[in-house]
């Protein structure tokens, strides 16, 4: 067994047990290693420290629990292993920067700690070839554009931190506000059908502490309304990942941050091949019964 199968039985074994009170010392021997060393290899490969990782992933669930509105805070704080009531709010007020109560009365998308598939970062696939793993399946191919496609949308400026932190960091998600604004606006001030293709492209800033972040929809408008941004999907030859997820969140908050460490830190360096400084995310909708989406990568020479 490799070293990173090891930590991934512990996730696993954390996952199901959160409830639970996590002991170093078990979950080292569990994994084959002392407890110093299970733990600088956790911290490695996870990006957190155990405890650390245990906490956030109980915050986690906890960001699904709340919305069913018919249990207690108290019970949902007692499910996940903590104490009480008090406990519980000061840890989730800690993490997201607002109260249990506060999130019920006003749900709004949040930034969590995700559970690690390390397989991610040790496997490599052949074009055309699906990957399944954790409830991700995944597959790479090449297509070509031949004409380019025009869309109108809006624009954020977003600082880099914002993508390092991805899968690891929490906190509201801005972007989530972003596509809200947009989606108010684009039927209302666009006139576009709710079913026209909507994409979201990360590409560079002048500044390089951060990144410009566009989300709109397809579109031959031939006036600019004022306060939109247009962006151009160039003609040429792309890497287009296609993967699916269970529901719109998972999608979108876990799916997606996976599929992309995979493409950039495994799939494309192993590949040896450079892509344009731009990540294109298109969306049939974003609708909750939209359950796949493709990442498209123009494929530099």
């Amino acid at each position: 067994m490799h070293a990173w199968e090891q930590i991934q039985q512990t996730i696993e074994f954390i996952e199901l047990h959160l409830d639970e009170d996590l002991n170093i010392e078990n979950l080292a021997k569990m994994a084959s290693l002392s407890p110093f060393y299970y733990q600088r290899l956790f911290s490695r490969l996870v990006k957190k420290p155990v405890a650390e990782y245990v906490k956030l992933r109980r915050m986690a669930k906890a960001t699904e629990s709340l919305l069913q509105k018919n249990k207690r805070i108290l019970d949902i704080a007692l499910e996940l292993g903590f104490t009480s009531h008090e406990h519980f709010s000061r840890n989730f007020k800690e993490t997201f920067g607002m109260t249990p109560a506060q999130y019920r009365k006003n749900a709004q998308t949040l930034n969590r700690m995700t559970k690690p598939q390390l397989l991610l970062h040790y496997t490599l696939i052949d074009e055309g070839v699906p990957l399944i793993t954790d409830g991700i399946v995944l597959e790479i191919n090449r297509q070509k554009l031949v004409k380019p496609k025009h869309f109108i949308g809006l624009v954020k400026k977003m600082p880099v931190q914002f993508v390092e932190g991805l899968g690891t960091k929490s906190g509201i998600d801005p972007l989530d506000t972003l596509w809200r604004d947009f989606h108010h606006k684009k039927t209302s001030e666009l006139y576009l059908n709710d079913s026209s293709q909507e994409i979201g492209v990360s590409y560079p800033c002048s500044d390089t502490r951060y990144f410009y972040y566009f989300a709109g929809s397809e579109s031959h408008l031939a006036n600019v309304p004022q306060g939109y941004e247009t962006w151009q999907m160039p003609a040429g030859n792309y890497i287009v990942c296609t993967f699916e997820a269970e529901d719109f969140e998972v999608l979108v908050m876990d799916a997606l941050y996976k599929t992309q460490q995979y493409i950039f830190k495994t799939w494309l360096p192993k590949h040896k091949l450079k892509t344009a400084a731009f990540c294109a995310e298109r969306y049939k909708s974003h609708t909750p019964t939209t359950t796949s989406m493709e990442i498209w990568l123009q494929i530099q020479d």
